[in-house]
Protein backbone atom coordinates (compact mmCIF):
# COMPACT_ATOMS: atom_id res chain seq x y z
CA UNK A 1 0.00 0.00 0.00
CA UNK A 2 1.13 3.71 -1.18
CA UNK A 3 0.18 6.10 1.45
CA UNK A 4 1.87 9.40 0.00
CA UNK A 5 1.86 13.02 1.12
CA UNK A 6 2.88 15.54 -1.51
CA UNK A 7 4.74 18.39 -0.98
CA UNK A 8 5.42 21.44 -3.77
CA UNK A 9 4.39 24.82 -4.34
CA UNK A 10 1.38 26.05 -6.69
CA UNK A 11 2.82 24.67 -10.05
CA UNK A 12 5.74 22.54 -8.96
CA UNK A 13 3.90 19.58 -10.63
CA UNK A 14 2.29 17.62 -8.17
CA UNK A 15 -0.96 17.01 -10.29
CA UNK A 16 0.93 15.72 -13.26
CA UNK A 17 2.81 13.67 -10.72
CA UNK A 18 -0.33 12.54 -8.86
CA UNK A 19 -2.03 11.65 -12.60
CA UNK A 20 1.13 8.96 -13.13
CA UNK A 21 0.46 7.46 -10.04
CA UNK A 22 -3.08 6.78 -9.98
CA UNK A 23 -2.66 5.37 -13.57
CA UNK A 24 0.00 3.09 -12.46
CA UNK A 25 -0.59 2.06 -8.75
CA UNK A 26 -4.51 2.52 -9.10
CA UNK A 27 -4.46 4.81 -5.72
CA UNK A 28 -6.81 7.70 -5.37
CA UNK A 29 -5.74 11.30 -5.04
CA UNK A 30 -7.19 13.30 -2.32
CA UNK A 31 -7.40 17.25 -2.03
CA UNK A 32 -8.64 18.87 0.92
CA UNK A 33 -10.18 21.65 -1.00
CA UNK A 34 -12.42 19.40 -2.95
CA UNK A 35 -13.27 17.72 0.39
CA UNK A 36 -14.18 20.28 2.35
CA UNK A 37 -16.60 21.51 -0.47
CA UNK A 38 -17.88 18.04 -1.13
CA UNK A 39 -18.74 18.01 2.55
CA UNK A 40 -20.06 21.56 2.16
CA UNK A 41 -21.95 20.84 -0.91
CA UNK A 42 -23.32 17.31 0.58
CA UNK A 43 -24.71 19.02 3.98
CA UNK A 44 -23.19 16.16 6.01
CA UNK A 45 -22.74 16.52 9.41
CA UNK A 46 -18.86 17.36 9.24
CA UNK A 47 -19.68 19.80 5.87
CA UNK A 48 -22.20 21.78 8.18
CA UNK A 49 -19.63 22.48 11.15
CA UNK A 50 -16.96 23.09 8.40
CA UNK A 51 -19.48 25.71 6.67
CA UNK A 52 -20.27 27.68 9.55
CA UNK A 53 -16.57 28.75 9.78
CA UNK A 54 -15.68 29.39 6.18
CA UNK A 55 -18.84 31.56 6.39
CA UNK A 56 -17.34 33.33 9.42
CA UNK A 57 -14.53 33.81 7.29
CA UNK A 58 -12.42 31.62 9.81
CA UNK A 59 -9.91 28.38 9.25
CA UNK A 60 -11.86 25.15 9.93
CA UNK A 61 -10.34 23.56 13.16
CA UNK A 62 -7.13 21.34 12.58
CA UNK A 63 -9.95 18.70 14.49
CA UNK A 64 -12.64 19.02 11.73
CA UNK A 65 -10.11 18.75 9.16
CA UNK A 66 -9.11 15.29 10.09
CA UNK A 67 -12.51 14.27 10.71
CA UNK A 68 -13.52 15.08 7.08
CA UNK A 69 -10.00 13.55 6.42
CA UNK A 70 -11.08 10.24 8.29
CA UNK A 71 -13.98 9.92 6.56
CA UNK A 72 -12.84 10.42 3.03
CA UNK A 73 -9.86 8.21 3.87
CA UNK A 74 -11.92 5.14 5.37
CA UNK A 75 -13.69 5.11 1.68
CA UNK A 76 -13.19 2.04 -0.19
CA UNK A 77 -11.33 3.54 -3.22
CA UNK A 78 -8.65 4.27 -0.69
CA UNK A 79 -8.15 0.64 0.36
CA UNK A 80 -5.12 0.46 -1.92
CA UNK A 81 -3.71 3.83 -1.04
CA UNK A 82 -3.48 7.42 -1.40
CA UNK A 83 -2.41 11.00 -2.58
CA UNK A 84 -2.42 13.57 0.05
CA UNK A 85 -1.88 16.67 -2.22
CA UNK A 86 -2.55 19.56 0.32
CA UNK A 87 -2.77 18.14 3.37
CA UNK A 88 -1.31 17.99 5.71
CA UNK A 89 0.07 22.04 6.00
CA UNK A 90 1.54 22.09 9.46
CA UNK A 91 3.50 20.03 12.32
CA UNK A 92 -0.10 19.65 14.27
CA UNK A 93 -1.50 18.39 11.51
CA UNK A 94 0.89 16.02 10.52
CA UNK A 95 0.89 14.72 14.20
CA UNK A 96 -2.72 14.81 14.05
CA UNK A 97 -3.05 12.25 10.50
CA UNK A 98 -0.54 10.05 11.87
CA UNK A 99 -2.36 8.98 15.36
CA UNK A 100 -5.77 9.29 13.48
CA UNK A 101 -4.55 7.26 10.65
CA UNK A 102 -2.59 4.57 12.93
CA UNK A 103 -5.51 4.45 16.15
CA UNK A 104 -8.28 4.69 14.00
CA UNK A 105 -7.08 3.12 10.34
CA UNK A 106 -4.23 0.76 11.10
CA UNK A 107 -2.04 2.27 8.56
CA UNK A 108 0.25 5.29 8.09
CA UNK A 109 1.58 7.71 5.91
CA UNK A 110 4.56 5.72 3.93
CA UNK A 111 6.15 7.94 1.68
CA UNK A 112 6.46 11.58 1.40
CA UNK A 113 8.11 13.63 -1.82
CA UNK A 114 9.03 17.03 -2.24
CA UNK A 115 8.92 18.54 -5.23
CA UNK A 116 11.22 21.48 -5.07
CA UNK A 117 11.24 24.36 -7.64
CA UNK A 118 12.61 27.85 -7.23
CA UNK A 119 10.30 30.39 -6.97
CA UNK A 120 11.70 32.08 -9.92
CA UNK A 121 10.19 29.18 -11.88
CA UNK A 122 7.36 29.38 -10.04
CA UNK A 123 6.63 32.69 -11.15
CA UNK A 124 6.32 32.20 -14.44
CA UNK A 125 4.72 28.72 -14.11
CA UNK A 126 2.03 30.47 -12.43
CA UNK A 127 2.21 34.01 -13.64
CA UNK A 128 2.21 32.43 -17.34
CA UNK A 129 -0.71 30.26 -17.12
CA UNK A 130 -3.20 31.34 -19.63
CA UNK A 131 -6.64 29.48 -20.23
CA UNK A 132 -9.42 29.20 -22.42
CA UNK A 133 -12.74 29.78 -21.29
CA UNK A 134 -14.29 27.41 -24.24
CA UNK A 135 -12.44 24.00 -24.63
CA UNK A 136 -10.35 24.50 -21.11
CA UNK A 137 -7.34 24.01 -22.67
CA UNK A 138 -4.25 25.33 -20.89
CA UNK A 139 -1.26 28.07 -22.06
CA UNK A 140 1.93 29.32 -20.52
CA UNK A 141 3.26 32.41 -22.41
CA UNK A 142 6.80 31.08 -21.51
CA UNK A 143 6.55 27.43 -21.78
CA UNK A 144 3.87 26.66 -24.21
CA UNK A 145 2.46 29.72 -25.85
CA UNK A 146 -0.29 29.88 -28.38
CA UNK A 147 0.20 29.88 -32.03
CA UNK A 148 -1.55 33.56 -31.92
CA UNK A 149 -0.84 35.50 -29.06
CA UNK A 150 -3.63 35.18 -26.49
CA UNK A 151 -5.84 33.39 -29.02
CA UNK A 152 -6.37 29.46 -28.03
CA UNK A 153 -5.50 26.93 -30.69
CA UNK A 154 -8.54 25.47 -30.74
CA UNK A 155 -11.31 27.81 -30.97
CA UNK A 156 -9.88 30.70 -31.55
CA UNK A 157 -11.42 31.84 -28.11
CA UNK A 158 -9.81 35.35 -26.11
CA UNK A 159 -7.83 33.50 -23.31
CA UNK A 160 -7.87 34.68 -19.85
CA UNK A 161 -5.73 34.37 -16.78
CA UNK A 162 -7.53 33.42 -13.92
CA UNK A 163 -7.42 35.24 -10.76
CA UNK A 164 -5.43 33.09 -8.42
CA UNK A 165 -2.50 33.21 -10.90
CA UNK A 166 -1.47 36.76 -10.32
CA UNK A 167 1.90 37.77 -8.76
CA UNK A 168 0.10 39.81 -5.90
CA UNK A 169 -2.21 35.94 -4.84
CA UNK A 170 0.89 33.81 -5.64
CA UNK A 171 3.14 36.39 -3.34
CA UNK A 172 0.85 35.38 -0.88
CA UNK A 173 0.07 31.20 -1.26
CA UNK A 174 4.35 30.91 -1.81
CA UNK A 175 4.69 32.41 1.64
CA UNK A 176 2.62 30.00 2.88
CA UNK A 177 3.87 27.58 2.08
CA UNK A 178 7.65 28.14 2.59
CA UNK A 179 6.71 28.98 6.38
CA UNK A 180 4.87 25.94 6.81
CA UNK A 181 6.97 23.48 4.15
CA UNK A 182 9.94 23.71 5.92
CA UNK A 183 8.71 22.54 9.16
CA UNK A 184 7.12 19.63 7.70
CA UNK A 185 10.16 18.35 5.30
CA UNK A 186 12.32 18.59 8.68
CA UNK A 187 9.93 16.68 10.63
CA UNK A 188 9.00 14.11 7.92
CA UNK A 189 13.03 13.72 7.07
CA UNK A 190 13.75 12.97 10.63
CA UNK A 191 10.84 10.11 10.15
CA UNK A 192 12.98 8.81 7.46
CA UNK A 193 9.74 9.06 4.83
CA UNK A 194 10.90 11.75 2.85
CA UNK A 195 12.63 12.06 -0.44
CA UNK A 196 13.09 15.35 -2.07
CA UNK A 197 13.29 15.75 -5.87
CA UNK A 198 14.39 18.44 -8.60
CA UNK A 199 10.98 19.37 -9.96
CA UNK A 200 12.64 21.49 -12.73
CA UNK A 201 13.41 18.15 -14.27
CA UNK A 202 10.93 16.73 -17.26
CA UNK A 203 8.06 15.02 -15.83
CA UNK A 204 9.24 11.77 -16.64
CA UNK A 205 12.66 11.94 -15.65
CA UNK A 206 10.65 12.93 -11.97
CA UNK A 207 8.38 10.36 -12.40
CA UNK A 208 11.43 7.39 -12.36
CA UNK A 209 12.58 9.23 -9.22
CA UNK A 210 9.86 8.87 -7.58
CA UNK A 211 8.94 5.19 -9.11
CA UNK A 212 12.20 4.61 -7.22
CA UNK A 213 11.12 6.06 -4.33
CA UNK A 214 8.24 4.26 -3.68
CA UNK A 215 9.85 0.67 -4.60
Amino acid sequence: MKNIVFLGAPGSGKGTQSGYLIRDFGIVQISTGDILRAAVTDGTELGVMAKQFMDDGKLVPDSVIIDIMKERISMPDCRKGFILDGFPRTVVQADALDLMLRNELGTEITHVISLVVPDEIIYKRITGRRSCPKCGGVYNIAFNPPKSENKCDVDGTELFQRSDDTKETLDKRLNVFHTSTSLLTTLYSRRGKLKEIDGTQSPDKIYEEIKGFLE
